[in-house]
């Protein structure tokens, strides 16, 4: 089973969608006259209702994010999409939940893999690191073309442009979508729930820088990876990053009371998380950690590992 990569939404993240309830999963629904979405039913404390698949375009589409390696949600999608041609299989990043079902998709239609390059981390494993988040790495990815940021995929009235957001995986892609001026921001931001950012596959310092950056933007309206839309997306984006200085504050202040490692800081600053959450919990304090150490704001004996013991510089 596929570790978990997404923290389930807090009282003191940014406010969620304000609809309400998270869209289901099993039906296409047509969202705008370009984009349509099927949900894939991998629900669960990590994924909403499941992974959001994309349609973007009428007669000949492309879909983003096809999803797990589930055959019947693919042959779904097919079925919705009736004597439309499939011209593009796009995907955002490499995590389980995401981008299997692409090969799936591509040997069903012959569409060409576009988006995101292999997998890759953030940085080498420290000597007796454990590769934590391994399962959830779907390293059999290899896409026909790999966009770099900026690089435009062009179909019949659409186009999608590569936008880098590295941090929740380093290969992580956004998609703008010119047409209707929204984002389809995959794994990077999300309304339902703040995403993990988990060392050694994500970086933290990464993440902020991404969140900048989207921050500067103009789109109107994102369409994450889990979840239902993010609206006023700037200033969502805007409160994501003050979440975020927040939990650093919250670790660095556990560290000034004497909390040396990263499950008593998990403890105190997570009070009354389920018992599901306490792993993702964990990497993400981590990802703080280690960008703390990187700053020279808080010390520890060699690599920062998660079993490390910290204390502030």
């Amino acid at each position: 089973m596929s570790r978990p990569h997404d923290e389930a939404p807090e009282a003191s993240a940014p406010p969620p969608d304000p609809d309400g309830a998270l869209p289901p999963a099993g039906r296409m629904e047509a969202l705008t006259p370009l984009v349509r979405r099927r949900i894939c039913p991998n629900g669960g404390p990590f994924t909403a209702s499941g992974t959001c698949s994309y349609v973007v375009g009428r007669g000949r589409v492309a879909v983003i994010d096809p999803g797990p390696s589930d055959a019947g949600h693919v042959e779904a999608l097919l079925a919705d999409l009736g004597d439309e041609r499939v011209t593009a299989v796009v995907v955002t990043h490499t995590h389980r939940d995401h981008s299997p079902g692409a090969r799936l998709l591509q040997a069903l239609t012959g569409a060409p893999i576009v988006g995101c390059g292999p997998h890759r981390a953030a940085r080498e494993l420290a000597e007796n690191e454990l590769p934590v988040l391994d399962a959830s790495a779907d390293r059999e990815h290899r896409p026909d073309r790999a966009l770099a940021d900026g690089e435009s995929l062009d179909g019949e009235g659409w186009t999608l442009t590569a936008v880098a957001t590295p941090g929740h995986t380093m290969n992580h892609l956004a998609f703008a979508l010119p047409q209707e001026n929204t984002l389809f921001s995959g794994d990077h931001v999300m309304a339902w729930s703040t995403s993990i950012v988990a060392p050694p596959d994500g970086s933290m310092r990464a993440y902020m820088a991404s969140l900048d950056r989207l921050r500067e933007r103009g789109e109107t309206l994102y369409w994450p990876g889990h979840g239902g839309p993010v609206r006023d997306p700037r200033r969502f984006v805007r409160g994501l990053a003050a979440h975020r200085r927040q939990r650093e504050a919250a670790i660095r202040a556990r560290l000034t009371a004497g909390d040396e490692d990263i499950r008593a800081i998990v403890g105190a600053v997570y009070q009354g998380l389920s018992p599901k959450l306490l792993g993702a919990a964990a990497l993400s304090v981590f990802a703080h950690l280690e960008d703390l150490v990187e700053r020279g704001l808080v010390v520890t004996d060699g690599p920062p590992l998660l079993d490390g013991r910290f204390r502030p510089a």
